[in-house]
């Protein structure tokens, strides 16, 4: 009886393996929600052919949503992966609300605590499901947030669309939920917000969208439920090593479980006598032969061995379902910089700008100790973001995510980070911070401030350290062998794209001041297609040159030709050039550099070192009377005129006052959109400055001398002046009266005497002639018209004599008789 209790109990146990079990390493509760999580019943979106739930509010979606959707569903766009991605970025975003708000009030996160994402497919319904437990939304969000009203980045990345860009980027406008579309024909976005019902929203991308209350579906308790109805071609989605690695291309640095519902294959201990339950092939078999064969195991174990208690177990293969951990990778920024890889770092970028293509310039990982402690991974990317310095003057958003102790505080955030380094991406996790604070309050916390101090020194590290790569202490480049070789030229590439960035935050950031300096980089008179640094310019600085030398142009080409450089180049001093538009307002704080003051060539008082003064001072002395005879001429336009001490081959330039405008910050201030006449005092005051050595300025002296109310010295003198201004790089104010001058002139070049009166031309000439000609023959042809009226009386009388049958004869016949 004994054994034969024991083969029945085996026979129970064999009987228990054939039903389906919970699954290893899955609590009751996840058990209950994994096969029923909601799925489309059978009255749901697929019985109905897609046809939108009877009582379903209908909407029509806002234009320019519609237009992005069209542009989506009809892409012929290859990379459909991204839709992925963006899916888990928006729950990761959700997940991120919801913790941010139980920060203060727990009850926020109700019966559903635990903060995860969750993916499952369904091969027979063709079905894809995305998860979420985060804050989840209202019927007003799913119809404002999905449908209604456009977020400001559909119209910007419409307009990218429509140059050519790259749908890739579609999650950088705030618009990435539209990527469902790539491939799905029909969606389904169930959820559950703490303050509302449950609602569902669908759509066939067909204009028009619905949103009802969700009767149908299992209760979500809060999150959003994403199910997509994949289309024919893009079934590849419902398998799960494709999802895997998507997963782990994209997202594997999100800050919350990623689960999969995946099969995996386990070990199971059974009878040794049994075999797997791969088949139903003892369903068929008769009643009588399973007791009989029961009968004969029975007869079989007492023979093999009567004191055995138990049966014999073997170990056997079973395919079983769990939620698969997908991303187990600790935060990337909590890790230490020499455990992370350059390709974790890449990844980690990549999934920061959305975007799988892009990689960073540079980076710089650390952690902060003291009285405030920090973490911080901050990228610096290769190009610089969409109309970085085209929106600088409005709320310019760094793309850094501020956490305070793992947990997700805000990602618009300006008070971390200055404006002018706004271009930059990355995490910063702060210890000190504290958790239970409003926006406000952390603000004006003292410690924010201590962060950015030290990030900003950090990055300008940074930046020090990949222009030192470039060159040495000398100003040398990098030789080949350098070890710094990987990172040369990365700072050529950084100063192309950031350079303006630099030059604002010597403006804006004066304790940086110094250390920004460094980083500019410019063209000189001596560098070639070479940019050098200031520290490179004052290293070959001449041995008793006290000033950096500079002058501002809208082409180094064009300033290499100006007059103001003369007197310089021929002293062999180096003169930097500058071309941005930028450059005189950074000029205007950066007032020195290594104890260097900066003097503009083209402003007044230039010092040029040790210049013979005796012979200067004679110069001054001969051209006195036309100096002063000059201004006098000149009125107005010019507070002084002196001789010049820069001029080597040009006869006169205009220089402007120390403190006011040049000649090139006039020009960008009139180029300005919105320029009004309100900082026109800044204009600086204009000094004529004569060559005394110019043959043109001898000659108007020598004329001048000869008499003094010489209308022609007067008329040289103005051209001269206005040639001057627009060679230093100033508008006439009159040009029609400069050019009537210059016409003066050269009638007088000429030998021209009179006024200039414009004489006919040749064809003129010819028509006069014609129309004389023909007065001519006009004047002939009306006095034989006048003689024949005049002969005409005597004819009509002897046609009058002839009809009368008289002889009436002429006075020929008269002759003859």
């Amino acid at each position: 009886m004994k054994r034969r209790t024991v083969v029945v109990l085996a026979l129970v146990a064999l009987a228990f393996t054939a039903l389906p079990g919970i699954s290893h390493g899955v609590s009751a509760d996840d058990s209950a929600a994994e096969p029923t999580e909601p799925a489309a019943s059978e009255s749901g979106a697929a019985a109905k052919a897609h046809e939108a739930r009877e009582g379903a509010q209908k909407f029509s979606f806002q234009a320019e949503v519609s237009r992005l959707m069209d542009i989506i569903i009809h892409s012929l766009y290859s990379n459909k992966d991204i839709f992925l991605r963006e899916l888990i970025s928006n729950a990761s975003d959700a997940l991120d609300k919801l913790r941010f708000l139980a920060l203060t009030d727990k009850s926020q996160l109700g019966d559903t605590a635990d903060l995860e994402i969750r993916i499952k497919v369904d091969k027979e319904k063709r079905t894809l499901e995305i998860r979420d437990t985060g804050v989840g939304m209202t019927k007003d969000d799913l119809v404002k947030n999905l449908g209604t009203i456009a977020k400001s980045g559909t119209s910007a990345f419409l307009e990218q669309m429509q140059k050519g860009g790259d749908m890739n980027l579609i999650g950088q406008f705030g618009v990435g939920f539209y990527s469902v579309y790539l491939v799905s024909d029909y969606v389904e976005v169930l959820s559950k917000h703490n303050d509302d019902k449950q609602y569902i929203w669908e759509s066939a991308a067909d204009g028009n969208f619905a949103v009802s209350e969700d009767t149908e579906n299992e209760p979500l308790g809060r999150g959003t439920l994403i199910r997509m109805h994949l289309k024919e071609d893009t079934q590849e989605y419902l398998e799960e090593a494709k999802l895997k690695e998507l997963v782990a291309k994209y997202s594997e640095f999100i800050n919350f479980p990623i689960h999969l519902w995946a099969s995996k294959e386990v070990d199971k201990e059974v009878p040794a006598d049994e075999e797997p339950e791969d088949a139903e092939d003892d369903a068929d078999k008769d009643e009588d032969a399973d007791d009989k064969d029961a009968d004969d195991d029975v007869e079989d174990a007492d023979e093999v061995d009567e004191k055995e208690d138990k049966p014999k177990i073997k170990t056997v293969k079973e395919t079983v379902w769990d939620w698969e951990l997908l991303n187990d990778n600790k935060a990337l920024w909590l890790r230490s910089p020499s455990d992370v890889s350059d390709s974790e770092y890449d990844k980690f970028y990549q999934a920061l700008a959305k975007n799988e293509y892009e990689k960073p310039l540079s980076h710089v990982h650390f952690k902060a100790e003291g009285d405030v402690e920090f973490r911080a991974l901050l990228y610096v990317p290769e190009k610089a973001p969409p109309n970085f310095l085209g929106d600088y003057t409005s709320v310019n958003k760094a793309a850094l995510k501020l956490y305070v102790r793992r947990v997700f505080i805000s990602d618009d955030f300006e008070e971390l980070i200055p404006r002018y380094l706004s271009f930059l991406r990355g995490v910063v996790d702060s210890d000190t911070l504290p958790l239970s604070v409003s926006r406000e309050t952390l603000q004006a916390h003292a410690s924010l401030k201590t962060i950015k101090k030290k990030i900003v020194r950090k990055l300008l590290d940074m930046f020090k350290k990949m222009a030192e790569a470039e060159t040495d202490a000398d100003g040398k480049e990098a030789e080949e062998g350098d070890a710094d070789k990987a990172d040369a030229g990365k700072y050529a590439k950084f100063y192309g794209e950031f350079g303006k960035a630099v030059k604002l935050g010597i403006i804006e950031d004066a304790p940086n001041r110094n250390r920004l300096a460094k980083l500019l980089r410019f063209h000189t008179s001596k560098s070639g297609d070479k940019q050098i640094g200031l520290e490179e310019y004052v290293a070959r600085m001449q041995p008793d040159q006290k000033q950096i030398y500079y002058l501002s142009g809208a082409s180094k080409e064009e300033l290499a030709k100006s007059p103001f450089l003369e007197k310089l180049l021929q002293k062999d001093l180096e003169v930097v050039f500058m071309t941005d538009a930028i450059d005189e307002y950074v000029m205007s704080h950066l007032t020195e550099f290594d104890d260097k003051k900066f003097q503009n060539a083209s402003k007044d008082n230039l010092k040029l070192g040790k210049d013979d003064k005796k012979a200067a001072k004679a110069l001054k002395a001969e051209f006195k009377d036309v100096v002063a005879w000059w201004k006098e001429l000149l009125g107005q336009a010019v507070t002084a005129v002196k001789v010049s001490d820069r001029l080597a081959t040009s006869p006169a330039i205009v220089v402007t006052s120390q403190y006011g405008w040049s000649a090139n910050m006039e020009r960008i201030m009139k180029a300005q959109a919105l320029a009004s006449d309100e900082k026109s005092y800044m204009k600086g005051q204009k000094t004529l400055e004569i060559n005394p050595r110019h043959p043109l300025v001898q000659e108007l002296r020598r004329q001048f001398e000869a008499d003094k109310d010489s209308k022609a010295a007067a008329s040289m003198a103005r051209v001269l002046f206005d040639t001057a201004l627009l060679e230093s790089g100033f508008d006439l104010e009159a040009p029609k009266a400069f050019n009537e001058r210059v016409y003066e002139l050269l009638a007088g070049a000429f030998g021209i005497k009179g006024d200039l009166a414009v004489s006919p031309s040749d064809a003129a000439a010819a028509a006069a002639a014609d129309d004389a000609e023909e007065g001519k023959e006009s004047k002939a042809e009306a006095a034989a018209a006048a003689a024949e009226e005049a002969a005409s009386p005597a004819a009509a009388a002897q046609s009058t004599a002839a009809d009368a049958g008289e002889d009436v004869a002429t006075p020929a016949h008269s002759e003859l008789r």
